[in-house]
């Protein structure tokens, strides 16, 4: 709106007018410190003036998926105007995650269909604020249905309206923008092109306001892409600055510098983002830890073992297992069973993870979560087949097909797709187990063409073990070096500067007599190191490089 002052420069007066409504109980003490750190929103609704303000305010935690503090912020802004219809509107938009498969409850269903009846009885009276409802109602419409993925298609076609209406609507392009990476197909050639499309809708809105929110959260999801992790490098810096104390900012960063292998990088930015997740309570009450913090601690732990770091991850872990009322969500139900699983996995210990008890903790409902439960039994199952137990990974196998199967049901393909890597991973090893040698690389490389072309969820910093790894792994066991140093250097390629990665490549480049190749990869390997626990590994490349 012309004439206005932006976002940041309004919210002090805000604060005085509105009466103090950042000190809600649900908002943390880091919103109270620095509001401008959240970026420029600039959304103008036909409200009271204090509402205006308060509402930018909330759209900006909005964009930063800051849901439950954008929830109590909007319905601090039905208070204090009870005729704004968008408030209603906000409300409902924090009652789904389109980037995350958490679905909506049903509880959360009506609810999100009863705030949008809300703001239709209320009137919105310009032609903009109605189709910003319908945007909503396309999701909400029809609780009864479980067809989640109906609801965004749905919510994408109403947003591609909406921003065709008024293309210099920021927040409806950026939004458009993220609906149509949350339609995107299971498949990485659709997800790409769709993730090309929506970094062109958000770097325009970048270009008008270098501040917006969304504009840098969304190109980081949209860059979160094999191929795409070394576009607008600036842009992702420029967003750690944004919101110090955002939880969800702190970490989106380190998407891209996980696929870049900037363990340090990682390291810095999710130490920061859990430690902030711990003062954003989630639940309507502020009575549980919101799940950006297991999310933080997946992405630590994950960093901490490429580098070799075992004490450090195993540190998280319990740091993770000992924080209480957990939100019982898929994020929370993948990040503890996958942190487990990486850390005996990635330390190759077998009888570890052949221990595996999956479905664990009780307290949540594993029949919702069929890929964190599936990767609770590839951990015991790929344990089994190296300590000899064939039988036990026969059973992991059996259960992850069944696992397969109900995703697919649910409508989960791309929890589908990921779970048949890991069965086929399975298969493959206990058909080597069984001296079906022919068979089991078969097997390895249908898993690791299906991982590639399987888009990486943002749940997760990387495939629990790289198939390609894998692979290398295989062949190298097999007395195969150089098809093992071809393996090894796509998996390296696609995943950068894993220990294990290197450390495999080294061997198969050292066994097939490519010395220069097998020193620049223990070199590599000792820089990636730092603190490593591995001294085994540390002291073959030492020797090999005759650092001794």
């Amino acid at each position: 709106m012309i004439g206005r002052p932006p976002y940041h420069a309004r919210i002090a007066v805000a604060s005085i007018l509105a009466g103090h409504w950042i000190a809600v109980p649900s908002l943390g003490r880091a919103q109270e410190a620095s509001d401008s750190a959240l970026g420029v929103v600039d959304f103008p609704v036909s409200c009271s003036e204090p509402a205006q303000a308060a509402f930018e305010h909330a759209v900006a935690l909005l964009h930063h998926m800051t849901y439950p503090e954008a929830q109590a912020a909007f319905i601090r802004i039905t208070e204090l105007d009870a005729r704004c219809a968008m408030a209603h509107w906000g409300i409902a938009m924090t009652l789904f995650q389109p980037a995350w498969p958490t679905r909506p409850g049903p509880e959360e269903l009506e609810r999100g269909w009863e705030e949008v009846e809300n703001a239709t009885r209320l009137g919105p009276p310009t032609e903009r604020e109605r189709m910003w409802v319908a945007s909503a109602r396309a999701f909400f419409e029809d609780p009864a249905s479980t067809d989640h993925w109906a609801r965004i298609r749905r919510w994408e076609r109403a947003m591609g309206a909406l921003h065709e209406a008024f293309p210099d609507d920021d927040d409806a392009s950026a939004l458009y923008a993220l609906a149509h990476l949350a339609a995107a197909p299971a498949d990485a050639d659709s997800a790409r092109a769709r993730s090309a499309r929506a970094a062109d809708l958000l770097l325009g809105v970048y270009a008008h306001n270098p501040e917006h929110p969304g504009a840098m959260h969304y190109l980081i999801h949209a860059n979160d892409r094999q191929g795409r992790e070394h576009e607008s490098l600036d842009i992702v810096r420029e967003y750690e600055t944004i919101a110090p104390r955002n939880p969800h900012a702190l970490h989106m960063p380190t998407h891209i510098y996980t696929r870049l292998g900037d363990w340090g990088a990682v390291i810095r930015g999710n130490l920061l983002a859990a430690e902030a997740a711990l003062e954003h309570p989630a639940g309507e009450h502020g009575e549980l830890v919101w799940d950006e913090f297991p999310h933080a601690i997946e992405y630590l732990v994950y960093a901490y073992l490429q580098q070799g770091a075992d004490d450090r991850a195993a540190a998280q872990i319990e740091r993770l297992l000992g924080t209480p009322r957990l939100q019982p969500s898929f994020k929370t139900a993948f990040h503890l069973a996958s942190t487990r699983a990486r850390y005996v996995l990635e330390r190759r210990a077998w009888a570890e993870a052949a221990s595996t008890v999956p479905r664990e903790p009780a307290t949540l409902d594993w029949d919702r979560y069929t890929w964190p439960e599936a990767i609770q039994w590839f951990a015991r199952g790929l344990g089994a087949v190296h300590t000899g137990e064939l039988e036990e990974t026969r059973g992991s196998i059996r259960r992850l097909g069944e696992l397969e199967r109900a995703a697919t049901t649910a409508g989960e393909e791309l929890w589908a797709r990921n779970i048949r890597v890991l069965r086929l991973e399975e298969e493959a090893w206990l058909a080597h187990a069984r001296g079906e040698g022919e068979a089991s690389v078969t097997r390895m490389r249908e898993a690791a063409e299906l991982e590639v072309s399987t888009p990486k969820h943002p749940v997760t910093p990387a495939p629990t073990l790289p198939a390609h790894e894998l692979l290398g792994d295989l062949l190298l066991e097999r007395g195969e070096p150089a098809a093992a140093l071809a393996a090894y250097t796509r998996a390296l390629e696609l995943y950068p500067r894993r220990f294990d990665g290197l450390l495999g490549a080294a061997r198969a480049a050292r066994a097939t007599g490519e010395d220069d190749a097998a020193r620049a990869y223990y070199r590599a390997l000792l820089e990636v190191a730092v603190g490593s626990a591995r001294q085994d590994a540390l002291e073959e490349a030492r020797a090999f490089l005759g650092d001794r």
